[in-house]
This record gives structure tokens, C-alpha cells and sequence, in this order.
């Protein structure tokens, strides 16, 4: 029977093995898996600045839908997209597995994609790459794992700079 464990210790073993893929050298391929809608992501660790569950998310008038709103953490501003949303899915439901991912410091922007839940760490060397024509600019590679379930690698930069990311006023 399968050991249960709290969020707690979820949360702090994930931290955990987030900061030692950061800090280790044998592991560049780790990747952070998401889901968004039906679609699994992975997220380049060094692109993640943190993992939490949303806090309260204050709507912003006259801004496209999938631009949530805004949250206050740690007493700095960030800008909550939907990314299911953005890409045209389904609005993500506010559930106990959605987690808020926050862009990476390196790009020095207060935002933070809303994802449907978090689903570990993923080593690219246990996927099998496939040579797929990207179907937004954001895709940079497709893989596919043992159970057949597809994955596609998040090109955070391409995202977060493209025009409609930047434009969320309607």
C-alpha cells in the first residue's frame, strides 16, 4: 500500500529535488512536467522561479480572458495568466491540484502562468523525441513518454515576449 503523505511534504520534497536539479550537473535534463488542459508541458527548471498554489487572484477590467488578474506575493505585484486559456483551451478551474508557476527571474517580468497541476520532474533522456512541426511558437520540442502520453517542451522566452502574451487589454 502506497505510503500517504501531506501537501506539506510534497511541497518541501519537491522544493527539495528542485534545488538539487538546479544545483547538479549530471541532471540538464531534468525538466519540471505541468499539466495545461489536457496537454502535458515540460518547463525548463531555470525558467521556473517558484511553484505555489494561487493565492487570491483580484480581476483587472477590460483585459482578454485569459488574463486572470493579479496577485500580490511577497508584496510584489505579478500578472496571472491562464495558459490553457491562452492557448485557447478551456478556463483552468481554481481546484487543490492548480498551481501558479512564476516566470523565471532571468526575465525580469512579474508574471505567473496558471496550470492545472504539477506533475514532477521529468528526465528528457527517459523520453523519446519526436520530430513534430511546433504548433505555436512556444513549442520548442515534442516528446513521448513510456506510456504513450505526449509531452511538449515550453520555450518560456517565446512565450512571455510574444505579441499577444504582452497584450492583455482588450
Amino acid at each position: 500500500m502506497a505510503r500517504r503523505i501531506s501537501l506539506r511534504e510534497f511541497q518541501q520534497d519537491l522544493v527539495r529535488r528542485l534545488t538539487e536539479a538546479r544545483v547538479s550537473t549530471e541532471t540538464p535534463s531534468a525538466r519540471l512536467g505541468v499539466q495545461v488542459g489536457s496537454e502535458f508541458w515540460l518547463v525548463r527548471l531555470d525558467e521556473a522561479a517558484e511553484v505555489m498554489p494561487p493565492p487570491v487572484i483580484a480581476p483587472v477590467p477590460l483585459t482578454q480572458p485569459w488574463f486572470r488578474g493579479l496577485t500580490n506575493i511577497r508584496g510584489n505585484l505579478y500578472s496571472v495568466i491562464d495558459l490553457a486559456q491562452f492557448q485557447g483551451g478551456p478556463e483552468t478551474l481554481a481546484t487543490p491540484d492548480s498551481r501558479l508557476l512564476l516566470v523565471g527571474e532571468k526575465y525580469h517580468m512579474a508574471a505567473a502562468l496558471l496550470v492545472g497541476r504539477m506533475l514532477g520532474l521529468r528526465n528528457l533522456n527517459a523520453l523519446e523525441r519526436r520530430e513534430l512541426p511546433p504548433q505555436r511558437p512556444w513549442e520548442q520540442a515534442h516528446y513521448v513518454d513510456k506510456e504513450g502520453r505526449e509531452w511538449r517542451e515550453l520555450a518560456m522566452e517565446a512565450l512571455i515576449y510574444s505579441g499577444e502574451f504582452l497584450t492583455a487589454g482588450v
